[in-house]
């Protein structure tokens, strides 16, 4: 059945892939998107746009909106630690204002990006929903307040919620892909080599207890995230929030991934073996379990190398080869 919802944050990355597939089932959709962090062309043809914060999100939302899919948030780990009070202001406050704007309008449905970094370093692997959250960071701790933001909205006033927390989200859907600036996710650095727009990968310690000695991460196609959360709109019930981690179950080591990048592009791509991060931990991997129960959900494009192709050819497409 078409319906009508709302993206916040649908000019940005997963939000604009989320917005296209929207539209693909049939459904009307606005972005609200300030594009302090987004890009006016990331926001699908066929979408309203409106150009705003989500603190906005009243003077939008009315009794004719489905849902609300809710991805406006700032998301730099290392920025949240010399600015925290940007991320609080942001993500927690934004979000403040725009559960009262659902609850004021009547829009009872809300689908919301959340993220693995809620759990901190990982007591075990796979990481399921049960663990202990214990984010490391500003950015986690405000997505996990608003995680209990939302419990609070949905048992006080019968909210439909769904949680989607992320791990590492890559890849691309046609036009709508990676373009953060900063960047800071180990895929598009590495294409940013074979691209000639960076000179080496830096690999950050090799003396982790892996296979290959260097972290190993669970990567989801950034289209089968989509696909999550429009299941997600059909599995949320009224007055509960339900919480489910997204990832393909398997982790990629970073020498995998720069290997396959190599492989796909036909590039050389340097290493420089640099100090571990602090805070890094050896491996993060996702148990999806709760969201094919209960969203039925089936990643189908968990192969890496389908899932480099595909932000390769966004890469090139943008005409940023040297």
């Amino acid at each position: 059945m078409s319906n009508k919802y709302l993206v916040t944050g649908g000019a940005g990355y997963v939000g604009s892939v989320v917005a296209q597939h929207l539209l693909e089932a049939g459904h009307r959709v606005t972005v609200l998107d300030d594009l302090s962090t987004g890009f006016r062309e990331g926001v699908p043809a066929g979408a309203e746009f409106v150009e705003g914060r989500v603190q906005d999100a009243a003077r939008v939302l009315d009794a004719s909106y489905g849902g609300v899919l809710h991805f406006a948030a700032f998301s730099q780990v290392g920025e949240s630690v010399t600015d925290p009070e940007k991320y609080w202001r942001n993500n927690v406050g934004g979000t403040v204002e725009l559960l009262a704007a659902m609850r004021g309008a009547g829009v009872r449905t809300l689908v919301f990006s959340s993220t693995a970094a809620t759990y901190g370093e990982p007591v075990s692997t796979p990481i399921t929903e049960s663990d202990p959250t214990a984010p490391t960071s500003p950015y986690g701790a405000t997505k996990l307040a608003v995680d209990h933001m939302i419990s609070g909205e949905a048992a006080a006033h019968g909210l439909a919620a769904v949680s989607l927390r992320y791990f590492n989200v890559a890849g691309a859907y046609g036009d709508f892909g990676e373009r953060h600036d900063p960047e800071s996710h180990l895929i598009p650095l590495v294409l940013q080599v074979a691209l000639g727009r960076r000179e080496a990968i830096s690999v950050f310690g090799d003396d982790y207890p892996t296979p290959d000695g260097t972290c190993v991460r669970d990567y989801i196609h950034v289209a089968d995230l989509a696909e999550a959360h429009l299941l997600a709109l059909g599995a949320a019930a009224a007055g509960e929030h339900l919480i489910c981690n997204l990832g393909n179950g398997n982790g990629f080591s970073v020498r995998e991934v720069v290997e396959t990048v190599r492989k796909v592009t036909g590039h050389p791509v340097p290493e420089v073996l640099a100090p571990r991060r602090a805070g890094d931990p050896a491996v993060l991997v996702a148990s999806a379990d709760t969201a094919r129960e209960r969203l039925g959900w089936r990643p189908s494009r968990a192969d890496l190398a389908g899932i480099v192709s595909d932000a390769w050819a966004f890469a090139r497409g943008r005409g940023e080869a040297s």
